[in-house]
C-alpha cells in the first residue's frame, strides 16, 4: 500500500536551517550591528511589498458576503485571542514563560494568504471568499496584531511597550504597507508580473529567524528550557489547531453556511501565518530574547499545512463522489 505523501514545505526548511545555523554561528560584535541594520531594512521592504500585492478594492467589492468574512475573521482576532488566553492560564506555572509567550502570540497574527486559498481551492470551496477574507485579515493585520500584543502580552506576558517599540511598529511595519499601498498604481503590476520576488519575501523572513535565534543564543535560550517543554509545546499547539479545525467547520454549519462557505471558513479561520507573524515579532520584540517565543509559530505553520493538506483532499474525493453520477 502506498503511503500518503507528507506535505514539507521548503520554505520552513530554510527556516529551520537558519534557526540550527544561528545556534551554532551566532552573530557577535560587528556582525551583530549589521544584522540589525539588514534586518530592519528587509522588514521594512518585506511589508512594502504586501502593501503593494493586497488590493483593498477588490476586499472592499468582496466584503458583499459580510456574514463570511466576520465569521472568520472573528476566529482569527476573536476566537483565537480567547483561546490563547485560556492556554497561557492553563500552562501557567509548568511551563517555560517565553514558549507560553510565544503561544499567545501565536494567536494573535493574521491569517496566511496562499495556503488558505490554496487549500479552499483543493477542496473545491468557496475560492472568491477565501481570497478576500485572507487579504482583508493581512491588511487588518497590520494595525491589529500590535494591537493585540499591546493590550494582552503586556499583561499577562510581561512584555512592554516603550515609546520606542511604538516609533518601530510605525516606521518598519505601518508605513512601509502604507506606502507599498500607496504605491500600487505604479508597483502591483510589476509585483504581479515577478513571482520571484517572493525569495525577496523569503530571504527576509529566514534572515529574521536567524537574527531571533542569534540574539537568543547570546541570552542562552536553550539552557532556559527542556525537552519536557518542547514536548509540551508540540503538543499544545496540535490541540489549538485540532479545537480550532472542529471548531471552525462546526459553527459554521450551526450557522447555516453551505458547504463550499463552510470550507472557506474552516481554512482560513484556522491559519496563522509565518511570512507576516515572524517579521512582526522582531519589531513588537525588538530587545527581547524571541527565539523561544516564534518556536510555537513555526510548528504551529508546519502543523496546519499538514493537517489542512489531508483535509483538503478528503473534501474534494467528497466532492467529487457527489458530483459524479451513481
Amino acid at each position: 500500500m502506498r503511503l500518503p505523501r507528507i506535505p514539507v514545505d521548503r520554505f520552513l526548511l530554510a527556516i529551520i536551517a537558519a534557526a540550527i545555523t544561528a545556534s551554532i554561528f551566532p552573530a557577535w560584535g560587528l556582525g551583530e550591528q549589521i544584522l540589525e541594520w539588514l534586518t530592519t531594512a528587509a522588514i521594512a521592504i518585506l511589508f512594502f511589498l504586501y502593501g503593494a500585492r493586497l488590493s483593498p478594492q477588490e476586499s472592499l467589492e468582496g466584503l458583499k458576503h459580510w456574514r463570511l468574512h466576520a465569521v472568520i475573521l472573528s476566529f482569527t482576532y476573536v476566537v483565537f485571542p480567547i483561546l490563547g488566553l485560556g492556554i497561557v492560564a492553563a500552562t501557567n506555572g509548568w511551563m517555560n514563560p517565553s514558549l507560553q509567550a510565544g503561544l499567545l502570540y501565536l494567536t494573535l497574527v493574521p491569517s496566511t494568504v496562499q495556503s488558505s486559498i490554496a487549500f479552499t481551492s483543493i477542496a473545491k470551496g468557496n475560492v472568491a471568499g477565501a481570497v478576500v477574507s485572507a487579504s482583508a485579515s493581512n491588511i487588518l493585520g497590520v494595525f491589529i496584531t500590535p494591537g493585540l500584543v499591546w493590550l494582552l502580552m503586556t499583561r499577562t506576558s510581561g512584555v512592554s511597550f516603550t515609546t520606542g517599540t511604538i516609533v518601530d511598529v510605525v516606521l518598519q511595519l505601518l508605513v512601509p504597507f502604507i506606502l507599498g499601498q500607496l504605491s500600487r498604481r505604479w508597483t502591483a503590476g510589476f509585483v504581479k508580473a515577478h513571482p520571484e520576488l517572493k525569495f525577496v519575501d523569503r530571504g527576509s523572513i529566514v534572515l529574521v529567524v536567524y537574527s531571533a535565534f542569534s540574539a537568543g543564543m547570546r541570552e542562552g535560550m536553550w539552557w532556559q528550557t527542556t525537552w519536557v517543554d518542547l514536548v509540551a509545546l508540540l503538543v499544545t499547539s496540535l490541540v489549538i489547531l485540532a479545537i480550532m479545525l472542529w471548531l471552525t467547520w462546526w459553527t459554521a454549519r450551526r450557522l447555516g453556511f453551505n458547504r463550499e462557505d463552510a470550507i472557506a471558513i474552516q481554512f482560513c479561520g484556522t491559519k496563522k501565518s509565518l511570512a507576516s507573524g515572524l517579521p512582526m515579532a522582531g519589531v513588537l520584540f525588538a530587545g527581547s530574547p524571541i527565539g523561544l517565543m516564534v518556536l510555537p509559530l513555526m510548528l504551529f505553520h508546519q502543523a496546519q499545512l499538514m493537517a489542512c493538506s489531508t483535509l483538503a483532499g478528503r473534501y474534494a474525493r467528497l466532492a467529487e463522489a457527489t458530483e459524479s453520477p451513481s
